[in-house]
Formats: structure tokens, C-alpha cells, sequence
């Protein structure tokens, strides 16, 4: 019996984290190491992102422009966006309120003690240099108007996501209200160009488990044990965090909202989680997402296609609890203390910054600054938090991940079903185990 790739996937990744702490303790700070991972693990798993961050923008451009054909009309397409944004302002305010409510309870910034405060701090400042305002995604009027791009292709190259999805979306609506031919033609070359990419993504996937054992290894070998052992009460309230609205209020919403078993849920999008924590993007993952929507799930096209499309940017649970988290436990590193109001605006801000993060990985690093610098508490302190920034990143993208297929799930059940459309009831009946 063949190997499932997830398994695949599971086993290369165990192979990468073994051989990294084998050689962090057999080598430490030696020239060998640096060696191996500049010039052998660093590289490789870089090109296998690459190879998945190129497929990115060719996928979501003929997977929503062809979604929004599915749905029909510009009446349908507004139906199911509004019910897309109103899950993600809901279930993000409550990831939020989630990991604010552990990190208020827990105190992780607590307790330490200075020498291992002073340590901490060590070259927190040049660790954060990069990490500058700047850089940080666009809020409020900006955010708006930096949705409508004023060349797609520039979006496109500059990896700014939310315009490319805009003018997919207005490429689909185009679609839909013009007769003819031509936009017919055009519709079966997006359906051409979105199932060449399928098959590309299916070779990049054969050779995920090299690719992931990669990645792995140098997170291990360069990180080892003595940072996670130091940052392990921030870390443990993280993923308390992520855990609980992942297997608690996901599996609630799968439960009562789209009528599915939560236990047949995550077996079906094991692939897309294993893939989103490897990678530690959601664009990364995106791929993986829609084959799993399509050939596990068994999801309407016209629905899934444009609600993982457009989650991918704007659905990050993750994310959102993640800097609400980190916000919070960097205030209480520095003895800051917000008040209430000062914590209403830290929600209200990751809510937003989960729809406006770049789905890439460490792209919610530049929002967390942003906060800080509104709070009061000294933005360099996130260079403490870089070195298990990694593997937290890889935690909450699948979350955010798990989150998408979770809103796809729920959005199609709450739709109409077309003419010679199983039902979601009748389609996660053919789940496979």
C-alpha cells in the first residue's frame, strides 16, 4: 500500500527535526554547521518555497476569477463575500479574545528573572532593526485604497495579495456580465491556466517531504534547545491558545454551522495542515487548500475557490491571536500595563491586522511593531520573541489554514446547491477516513 503524502510530508519533517538537534549538539557554534546550513538545508528548503510562492499568483488569479464565474451572478458573489467577512470579523474577534483572556490569566512575561531578562534583551534591538513601521501593511482609508491597484502586474510581483484578489474579483464579475464568444474563450484558457497550475503543484508536492525535512533542519540547527526552554511559558500560552480554537471552536463551528463531524473534518484536511505548518505561509499552502477543498471535501468549486482565495489574505485567525498574544506579553515583559481600552484597541487592531497580514511567513511580525509603538511598550522587544518566531509562525498558519477550509465548509452549506450539485450532507459523505 502506497504511503499517504501527508505521511510523507509527517516523516520528512520528523527526519529534518532529529538530524537538526543531533547536529546542534554535536556542533554547536562550529564553522561545520554554518556550513551545512548555508550551503545545503537553507537553500533547499528555500527553493522548495520558492517553487510553491510561484504558483501562487497564476492559482488565486484563475481560481477566484473562475469562482466568481461559478457563482453565477454579481448578486450571488455579494452573498457569499458577505458572508465571508462577517465569519472573519466574528471568529477573529474570537481567537483574540481567546489568547488575551490565557495570556491575562497565565502572566507568561512574568516572573523573570533580570539576568535572564538581560539575556533576553541581548541584541533584541539589531534582531528588530528590520522590522520597521514601514514596512508594516497599510491600515484604515490607506488600507482601502491600496486594495484597488493601479497596475495589476506591479501587485502582482510586489506580492501585494488583497490587489490581486481585487482584481480577480472584478476580472471574475467582468466574466459573468459580459455575453459573447470571446469571454467564453477567455473563461476556458482561466480554466486551462488553473488546471496546468493544479498539475504543477502536484510535482512540487512529490518532493515536499525533501523540501520540509529541509526547512526543518535549519530551524532545529540553528535554534536548538536553550531559546524554547527560556521563552517556554510565552510559547505554551501561544499554543494553549491556537490549540483551543482550533480543536475547540473550529470543531464547534464544523459541528453546528456546517453540519459535518469534526473528527472526518481533519482527517480530510490533514494534507493542507501538514503543508500550512511546514511552510508556515498560507499562500504557500493555498494550493493544497483548494485540491483538498475539491477532492476531500468534496466542496462546491464556485464556493471554495474563492472563499480559501480570499482567506488565505484576510481569514488569519492565527495570526490575529498570535499578535494579540505577543502584544500583551511583551507588556508584561516590560512591566507596561494597558488597561482595558488600551486592550479593546489591541483586539480591534489585530482583527484588522489578520485581514491586512501579508500570508507569507513572519508576515505578522511588522504588525506586532506597529502595536507596540501604539501601546507603549518599547518595539524592539519583539526581537525577543524572533527566535521561536518560526515555529510559532508554522502553529498559527495552520490555524489560519485550518480556519479557511473551516469557513469553506460552513459558506457551502449555506448556500443554494446548483442543478446537478450534491449537497455538502451528500458530498462529506464520501470523506475518506
Amino acid at each position: 500500500m502506497p504511503v499517504p503524502r501527508h505521511a510523507r510530508i509527517l516523516l520528512g519533517g520528523g527526519v529534518g527535526i532529529a538530524t537538526g538537534l543531533v547536529a546542534f549538539s554535536l556542533l554547536g557554534d562550529r564553522p561545520l554547521l554554518d556550513f551545512l546550513v548555508a550551503y545545503g538545508s537553507r537553500p533547499v528548503g528555500q527553493v522548495f518555497l520558492r517553487l510553491l510562492f510561484m504558483l501562487v499568483v497564476p492559482l488565486v488569479f484563475s481560481a477566484l476569477a473562475l469562482g466568481v464565474v461559478g457563482l453565477g451572478s454579481p448578486r450571488s458573489l455579494g452573498r457569499v463575500g458577505l458572508k465571508t467577512l462577517a465569519y472573519t470579523v466574528v471568529v477573529s474577534s474570537i481567537a483574540v479574545l481567546l489568547g488575551l483572556f490565557l495570556v491575562n490569566t497565565l502572566r507568561p512575561g512574568e516572573g523573570l528573572s533580570p539576568e535572564l531578562r538581560a539575556r533576553l534583551l541581548e541584541g533584541a534591538t539589531e534582531r528588530a532593526a528590520g522590522l520597521s513601521a514601514a514596512s508594516a501593511p497599510a491600515t484604515g482609508v490607506e488600507l482601502l485604497v491600496r486594495i484597488v491597484p493601479d497596475n495589476p502586474l506591479r501587485a502582482a510581483t510586489e506580492g501585494d495579495m488583497l490587489a490581486v484578489i481585487f482584481f480577480s474579483l472584478l476580472m471574475g464579475i467582468g466574466l459573468t456580465l459580459t455575453p459573447g464568444a470571446g469571454a467564453r474563450r477567455f473563461e476556458e484558457v482561466l480554466q486551462g491556466l488553473y488546471d496546468v497550475t493544479m498539475r504543477l503543484l502536484d510535482m512540487v508536492l512529490s518532493v515536499a517531504p525533501l523540501g520540509v525535512a529541509a526547512l526543518l533542519f535549519t530551524l532545529t540547527a540553528e535554534l536548538g534547545y536553550e531559546v524554547l526552554v527560556q521563552l517556554a511559558r510565552y510559547v505554551g500560552v501561544v499554543v494553549l491558545a491556537l490549540a483551543v480554537h482550533q480543536f475547540v471552536v473550529y470543531s464547534l463551528a464544523i459541528r453546528f454551522l456546517g453540519g459535518m463531524s469534526p473528527l472526518r473534518f481533519f482527517r480530510a484536511v490533514q494534507e493542507a495542515m501538514v503543508t500550512a505548518f511546514s511552510t508556515a505561509s498560507s499562500n504557500a499552502t493555498l494550493p493544497t487548500s483548494l485540491k483538498v477543498a475539491e477532492e476531500r471535501l468534496r466542496l462546491p468549486p464556485r464556493v471554495s475557490r474563492f472563499v480559501l482565495t480570499v482567506g488565505a489574505t484576510a481569514n488569519q485567525n492565527g495570526t490575529a491571536l498570535f499578535e494579540g498574544v505577543t502584544v500583551l506579553f511583551l507588556a508584561q515583559f516590560y512591566g507596561v500595563s494597558l488597561a482595558l481600552p488600551e486592550q479593546a484597541l489591541v483586539v480591534l487592531i489585530c482583527v484588522l491586522g489578520g485581514i491586512g497580514t501579508a500570508g507569507v511567513p513572519a508576515g505578522s511580525l511588522p504588525v506586532v511593531a506597529v502595536i507596540l509603538g501604539m501601546v507603549g511598550v518599547p518595539v524592539e522587544g519583539i526581537g525577543i520573541i524572533l527566535g521561536v518566531d518560526r515555529f510559532l509562525d508554522m502553529c498559527r498558519t495552520t490555524l489560519n489554514v485550518t480556519g479557511d477550509l473551516v469557513a469553506a465548509v460552513v459558506i457551502a452549506r449555506s448556500e443554494p446547491v446548483a442543478e446537478g450539485v450534491p449537497t455538502l450532507e451528500r458530498a462529506t459523505a464520501n470523506v475518506g477516513p
